[in-house]
């Protein structure tokens, strides 16, 4: 059986049969409405484990401290709600107080709404900070469901009821500059309705606006010698913008990064010299600091002065520069690590201090971009295409020629040759972009290189293919047939590596379902070819033995299979087409 098969097989029966073995992990996603494990068993009734907190009021913008404890337990999933309302949805988000034994999830459209267990291992006590959103209803109360062990569990077990204080709070916005030091904590998020016409903005996506989505926002406004600068996005460890002549980070760059540490935001300057860690700056270079921790973001603005000469490392900010933006994870010691997927970058440089502009950028370079198109085009669409094109179209087109060849024949080479055209071209442009080899690409340029090799081999064996009648001939098309199915199955799984690196950033898990449609999709269309060739072999060899009307029959038969076998590429090519589309268009986001 083809190895696709028995990968997607293998991965369905794996998939099927997850929740039957619980969630030692803790990603309890599927549980975020009813907090119900799916252990195929009921619920325990008097609970054992019980819910504190600290406050008995709060504010938008509060940090509540959520304490669950009691006997042993391995798991648990913390949310709160509406006390009004209890089946709604997760309100507000939490941050960690112990990321070794707990962690956090996103339950509907907002991150970090939950906490849950990251192993089995047993505990018997575990805290957490509830954020109070901005739009928190009057009541909330805290549900949790704890698992003693597998069979043995409670849901819903109630926690406190705590009410939102009726007092008056005072909100700060950035409406204008302000003359006198901003409070420390913001009460609010950016707007971005200023963008392009008072505030210089980088946003990411194109459309983000902090005030109502989860995104990635960069602000620089001007006041004579002064900069305030604006950053928010969604993170649990830090967010931060860098400054760069060039569109590699490294090379002295001029860093600033909103670091949470212990429910609190720093704000830091920072140099990056090559890939190394940064360089904090022991100099303050930063004026009036203000910050918030709510609904899953990291905001915080300061200003600056915009020429700095006195402190090194600093860039004056009325040149042009390339813009990174990026965010990560910060370990328990305040340690940054590396950013989880490849910075923003700006299409070009632009000065921050000139007119105000509106602008995005990418998270990939365009030769990667052109890389991971290539290759789809070239391993999606023609090479597939030319595959079935000649395993079953022979008969269909058998006695039509195109240029002095069958035109199954002809069809076939086009689509090997631009397979191989667009694989080699394809191939060359990481090594440009990288400058040499990755070491931190894992298996993908590995197996890149095998399927680059099998490529080339292929039209050189159809160089010195042996004639039709030649003893040889079964060899070859054995070698002919294995070589180009390795190729397209290690191309398979190429693309499936590719999409997981952070130089193309195709994270989202919609796109391997995608990938796993497209597999699934076109082992079903060739199974349905096989299975079609071989039930009109068989209708034409009974035929050919009723001595009745023999070449009309067989004929009529052979018509209709023709027929058959035309829809199913016609329907076969658009699917392909829909699926190229697709992940030229997510490449294109990106």
């Amino acid at each position: 059986m083809d190895p696709c098969r028995i990968g997607l097989i293998v991965w369905l029966l794996a998939y099927l049969s997850g929740p039957s073995a619980g969630y030692p992990n803790g990603k309890v996603q599927d549980a975020c409405n009813s907090m119900i494990p799916l252990h195929g068993s009921s619920s325990q009734p008097f609970p054992k484990h019980i819910i504190e907190v600290n406050v008995t009021q709060f504010k938008p913008g509060d940090h509540v401290k959520v304490s669950l404890s009691g006997p042993a337990f391995e798991g648990f999933f913390l949310q709160a709600r509406s006390a009004k309302n209890l089946k709604g949805p997760a309100i507000g988000s939490f941050v960690l107080a112990d990321r070794r034994i707990s962690q956090l999830l996103t339950c509907g459209h907002v991150r970090n709404s939950a906490v849950s267990h990251t192993s089995k291992s047993k505990k018997t006590h575990i805290d957490a900070y509830w954020i109070a959103p901005r739009d928190a209803p009057e009541t909330v109360q805290f549900l949790v469901t704890v698992v003693e062990k597998l069979r043995t569990f409670w849901v819903k077990i109630p926690g406190p009821v705590i009410s939102q204080s009726k007092m008056t709070t005072t909100t700060f916005t950035y409406a204008s500059i302000p003359t006198s030091p901003p409070i420390s904590h913001l009460t609010k998020p950016f707007s971005a309705l200023d963008c392009g016409h008072t505030k210089f903005c980088v946003r990411n996506p194109s459309d983000c606006d902090p005030q109502v989505k989860d995104c990635f926002f960069l602000a620089f406004m001007q006041d004579h010698s002064m900069m305030l600068v604006e950053m928010s996005g969604p993170s649990e460890g830090y967010i931060a913008f860098a400054l760069s002549h060039d569109q590699w980070m490294g090379g002295g760059d001029d860093v600033y990064l909103c670091i949470s540490d212990d429910h609190h935001v720093g704000i830091n300057t920072a140099s990056l010299t090559g890939r190394s860690y940064p360089v904090f700056d022991s100099q303050d270079a930063l004026e009036e600091r203000s910050w918030r921790l709510a609904d899953g973001l990291i905001q915080c603005c300061f200003r600056r002065k915009i020429h700095l000469s006195a402190f090194q490392g600093r860039f004056n900010l009325d040149a042009d520069y390339y813009i990174f933006l990026a965010d990560g994870e910060v370990s328990e010691d305040g340690t940054i690590h590396k950013h989880n997927r490849q910075p923003l970058i700006t299409n070009r440089k632009y000065n921050v201090t000139g007119p105000p502009e509106d602008i995005g950028g990418s998270r990939s370079s365009f030769l990667i971009k052109a890389h991971g198109a290539l290759m789809f085009v070239a391993w999606m669409t023609t090479v597939n295409i030319g595959v079935i094109v000649a395993r079953f179209f022979k008969p269909v087109w058998s006695h039509s020629l195109l240029f002095g060849e069958e035109i199954w024949f002809q069809v076939h080479r086009m689509l090997m040759t631009t397979t191989v055209l667009l694989t080699s071209v394809s191939f060359v442009l990481p090594f440009v972009y990288r400058g040499g080899w990755s070491q931190q690409a894992g298996f993908h340029p590995y197996l890149g290189c095998t399927v680059m090799a099998l490529t080339l081999i292929q039209p050189l064996m159809a160089a010195f293919r042996p004639p039709p009648q030649a003893p040889r001939r079964q060899i070859f098309n054995w070698l002919h047939w294995s070589t180009g199915t390795t190729a397209r199955i290690l191309a398979v799984v190429t693309m499936f590596l590719g999409i997981d690196l952070q130089a193309l950033n195709l994270q989202n898990p919609w796109d391997i379902y995608t990938m796993i449609g497209f597999v699934a999709w076109h082992v079903g269309l060739d199974v349905l070819l096989e299975i079609h060739s071989y039930c009109l072999i068989r209708k034409v060899e009974v035929l050919e033995d009723d001595r009745i009307q023999i070449l009309q029959s067989v004929t009529s038969a052979e018509a209709e299979g023709h027929t058959f076998k035309k829809t199913v590429l016609i329907i076969y090519i658009c699917g392909n087409i829909a699926f190229l589309i697709t992940f030229l268009a997510r490449i294109g986001q990106v």
